[in-house]
């Protein structure tokens, strides 16, 4: 608990964020078994709207977002780097504890009587009409925000600061790339939030006039300030799990990512582009026709470089020689559900699809294929590739496998039947639905699905912690694969990361220095040697 060792409070993130999913799980559960019958007959109005804003306020800011930087960026980043530690050990330390003092603080709301305002808390319901527990749990979510600053602006110190000799920006890995980005969202989009929240703090307590009519204040400014952050937000959740998707695609396709350049600054170009366009959220508030059609323009833009990083992945592995371990399992997931999530994008980023979607359970099914699908998807998929190097043992091939077909096939029987729902009319937030019982069978499948899905992430609970116990040595590179944290580090690392100081000699992804590894091939199942001549 007062480790300043990088490794360890990767661990400690590693327990808190399961600890919090589970809870948001649940809420998730209560809340579909509430949408198997039309008449919402287990709980009220408000019990309802109470769970669907723990699901989502738990979800958001204390599963996805932290997760990846938290738990493998913490671990991994300056393994990658050939740095001994992050660049501020003791803010590190300090980032855990505010994300768990702020966690503390959120379910103590929900437990003196829940919050009813959803996880964006609108004004002037959170800040003039609701008589939840707002106040507390907004001061919960301003220390949270406080320890994702803080994790932004350590890693982006290390990056600049402590990367091995010779290890310049053009051979860095691409999971670096990805955190980089990341961390500069954090660090410029993070403060913005917080401010709003306590603007919202300020007018529930002492009437301030800034966001509520009755007071003089304007709601919309609310969404600006709200969504400015909140948009950006969900590249938070995204890139790191691209990162991780570069990272598994180059190893199991034995080659250097297709386009690296091109797949390195796409990272940088999310991560700009996705602060100008908060404003396709708010295309039936006060905005004049021409912000919708410039919101709407650069949302689409955005679509370029996420499909520039699918293309190169996919080129990567046309050309690579694909071994199926279970982390590239959880990779070809990944792509089945970005792809679902990023062709629905379109139809909300486009004004006049959006008007008639917007606020159904259409918007649901999308921002869950991307937020969740395609985050836990890289969140899983990289824990399993470097949980070999966290822990020193290997886990079962088969259960893993499994669990990544279980997971895909819910998630899909979760959330698909919402986009048909959504484009039928459904709104997202009702506990009832009785005037259209032809949405039962629906909703009945997505909870159906739900059940499938948590069971898939439960697996992963018992099989690693199995491993713990009686799972392999993994030695120090179990995956033959390229790169400092694996070469030159043992599992687990030494407390100091490396017995020696790392001199970076190779480009990025070097596997032509490993083509005849036959043996390594066999172990995995893939197919015999084919040199490429064109693997630069």
């Amino acid at each position: 608990m007062l480790t300043k060792d990088h490794k360890r409070i990767a661990v400690l993130y590693l327990i808190s964020v399961t600890f919090m999913f589970l809870l948001g799980g649940l809420a998730a559960g209560l809340v579909r078994l509430e949408l198997t019958s039309p008449h919402g007959q287990l709980f009220t109005s408000e019990q309802y709207n109470k769970l669907f804003s723990a699901h989502g306020i738990v979800m958001v800011f204390f599963v996805i977002i932290p997760g990846i930087p938290a738990i493998l960026g913490n671990f991994v980043l300056p393994l990658m780097i050939g740095a001994r530690d992050l660049a501020f050990p003791r803010l590190n330390l300090l980032s855990w504890y505010l994300y768990v003092l702020g966690a503390i603080i959120v379910l103590t709301s929900f437990i003196l009587g829940g919050v009813d305002a959803g996880w964006t808390f609108y004004t002037p319901l959170s800040s003039l009409y609701s008589n939840s527990q707002i106040t507390l749990c907004l001061l919960g979510l301003f220390m949270a925000g406080f320890s994702s600053i803080l994790t932004g602006l350590n890693f982006v110190a290390t990056v600049h600061k402590m990367r091995a000799p010779g290890l310049t920006w053009f051979k860095m890995p691409l999971f670096i790339w990805a955190q980089y980005a990341t961390s500069l969202i954090m660090l410029l989009g993070t403060p913005v939030v917080a401010i709003t929240l306590v603007l919202v703090i300020l007018e529930r307590t002492l009437k301030f006039g800034i966001f509520s009519p009755e007071l003089g204040g304007d709601p919309v400014l609310f969404q600006h300030l709200f969504w400015f952050y909140s948009h950006p937000a969900v590249y938070i959740m995204i890139l790191p799990s691209m990162g991780v998707i570069s990272e598994l695609v180059a190893c199991f396709s034995r080659r250097r990512v297709f386009g690296y350049e091109f797949v390195a600054f796409s990272s940088i170009g999310i991560a700009a582009i996705g602060f100008l366009i908060w404003g396709h959220h708010m295309y039936i508030s006060s905005q004049s026709t021409l912000q919708n059609i410039v919101f709407s323009l650069l949302t689409l833009i955005v679509a370029v470089p996420s499909a520039v990083k699918t293309f190169n992945w996919s080129m990567t592995m046309y050309k690579g020689s694909v071994q199926f371990t279970t982390p590239m399992v959880y990779v070809f997931g990944f792509l089945g559900l970005f792809l679902v999530g990023g062709l629905t994008g379109p139809y909300l980023g486009a004004v006049a699809a959006d008007v008639h979607l917007t606020g159904t359970y259409f918007v649901v099914a999308h921002f869950h294929y991307i937020m969740v699908g395609g985050a836990i998807m890289g969140l899983l998929g990289g824990l399993h590739f470097w949980w070999p190097k966290m822990f020193g043992k290997m886990y079962s091939e088969f259960w893993g496998k499994l669990t990544a077909l279980v997971v895909f096939v819910g998630f899909n029987f979760t959330f698909f039947p919402q986009f048909i729902l959504g484009y039928l009319g459904m709104p997202r937030r009702y506990h009832y639905y009785y005037f259209a019982p032809e949405w039962q069978v629906y909703n009945i499948m997505s909870t159906a699905g739900a059940t499938v899905l948590g069971i898939g992430y439960l697996l992963p609970m018992f099989y690693l912690t199995a491993s713990l116990i009686k799972g392999k040595d993994a030695g120090p590179n179990p995956w033959g694969a390229k790169g400092i944290e694996w070469e030159h580090a043992d599992s687990p690392p030494d407390p100091h990361n490396f017995h020696h100081t790392v001199v970076v000699t190779e480009p990025p992804y070097n596997y032509d220095a490993i083509q005849d590894n036959d043996e390594f091939r066999k172990k995995w199942g893939a197919p015999p040697v084919t040199y490429k001549e064109d693997n630069v």
